[in-house]
């Protein structure tokens, strides 16, 4: 079986949800994991915002005016008055749920609850559209199966168990549909997947029943060779090994999630990227084959702090860094590139939310200069120490370009160099012209 993920866009509109089926509709037993049409969550969050302030009014202009464009969408998505009646009981069904919280206590449980609703829907409506075709398919609620622990993590055992027990009890269907990003937490209320969304739901799902391959549909067609937005002429890339994909995914790379790529890699699943406005293109193969000797992509990662610590304390001395590690770790800040010298250390980190008191901390051990607006840029492919020419062939597309930190070495897969922001876009398209060009 495989497992078909289909983001807010690809399922954005009826006219869409019509697309995504007749895409799927193959005679292929299939696994799709569906996220909330496209706005949605956004409507709910302000939603949420509104309650959280008691404004109840405010909160209700915006579900009625959420719920009439779903009851079109419900008008034109069905042929028959019966499935139309279905649908908006659907949708009524699950309006009224959440305007049940305006006159309640609101909180971050509640809130959660009120962001569920956008997936419960979509996937609602879009299993009503195959049943109204005559198709064999079969909702499960991922509230069933899908759980993380009291760490915030996927509870795969769980996971794995429940779903599979839940597929040996509704064997036969063609078709299986479930929810994206949302799940139960340790404590059995509604929660959220975080980090990774519907894309990791479906990595999770596609390693607990060891499916045959994932397929991630966007509206591009691959994950490109650098940022289109910014760069010119880029290209998609046809094919990646999973550590080049998580390399990619970590810095910036916007297509996939980097917690994406672990569970399919330990379970050496393959990882499509598909484009559902061309779903003839060959998009990206993410796999556990490299291809050798080559830079594959670029990628870019925004609004980065870096932090350089100095001290005529660390020279020669153990337990300095160990130190400087334990008060992010105190914080919970991960560290995203690190270099040292016998007087010094610089590191950088994305989430500066802790950075004043991180910044306090470390001038116990020296002073301290914080750079803010900074970008990683990270030039992924084959890099391993015996390769020759590719670090010259970068430093010298960067020549022009202020740097700020180096990485190389850590990974056979990655070369990392900070710049200013202001400089990102001339760094990346010089990369390009000297790399691919």
């Amino acid at each position: 079986m495989k497992v078909l993920k289909f983001g807010g866009t690809s399922v954005g509109s009826a006219q869409r949800m019509k697309e995504v089926a007749n895409l799927v509709l193959d005679g292929e037993q299939k696994l799709l994991v569906l996220s909330a049409m496209s706005g949605t969550t956004n409507s709910l969050v302000e939603i949420s915002n509104y309650l959280y302030k008691k404004n109840s009014d405010g909160a209700n202009e915006v579900i009625n005016k959420l719920e009439e464009k779903y009851r079109r969408e419900v008008n034109e998505l069905y042929t028959t008055d019966e499935y139309k009646a279905k649908g908006l009981d659907l949708i009524s069904e699950h309006f009224n749920y959440i305007k049940s919280f305006t006159n309640n206590v609101f909180t971050v449980f509640e809130e959660k609850v009120v962001l569920s609703q956008g997936e419960l829907i979509s996937t609602g409506m879009f299993n009503l559209y195959l049943l109204e075709k005559g198709v064999n398919s079969c909702l499960i609620p991922a509230l069933e199966f899908m759980r993380i622990d009291k760490n915030n993590e996927p509870d795969t055992t769980y996971i794995r168990e429940n779903l599979t027990s839940i597929l040996d009890k509704n064997q036969g269907y063609e078709i299986y549909i479930t929810q994206g990003f949302i799940c139960r937490n340790a404590f059995g209320e509604v929660d959220n997947l975080q980090r990774g969304g519907s894309d990791y739901t479906a990595s999770l799902i596609g390693a607990a029943i060891l499916a045959d391959e994932i397929q991630i549909w966007t509206d591009i067609d691959g994950m490109h060779n650098n940022d289109p937005r910014f760069v010119e002429n880029t290209k998609p890339v046809s094919d990646l090994s999973f550590d080049e994909a998580a390399e990619l995914a970590y810095f910036g790379a916007k297509i996939l999630h980097p917690t994406c790529v672990l569970p399919a890699k330990v379970n050496n699943i393959p990882v499509r990227l598909l484009n559902t406005m061309d779903p003839k293109a060959h998009g990206t193969l993410i796999s556990a084959s490299q291809c050798q000797k080559r830079i594959a992509a670029i990628a870019a990662k925004d609004s980065i702090t870096a932090i350089k610590i100095k001290s005529g304390r660390m020279l020669l001395a153990y337990g300095f860094l160990r130190k400087v590690f334990e008060i992010f770790e105190s914080y919970k800040t991960p560290i995203d590139m690190i270099t040292t010298s016998e007087v010094g250390v610089s590191v950088t980190i994305d989430n500066s939310r802790h950075l004043d008191d991180i910044v306090d901390d470390l001038k116990k051990y020296g002073t301290v200069e914080v750079d803010k607006d900074q970008v990683i840029i990270c030039i992924v492919g084959d890099l391993i120490a015996s390769s020759k020419g590719y670090a010259n062939k970068i430093f010298e597309a960067l020549k022009d370009v202020p740097i700020r930190m180096i990485s190389y070495g850590g990974s056979s897969h990655n070369i990392s160099v900070l710049v200013n922001a202001k400089d990102k876009i001339e760094a990346l398209k010089s990369l390009s012209a000297k790399l691919f060009d």
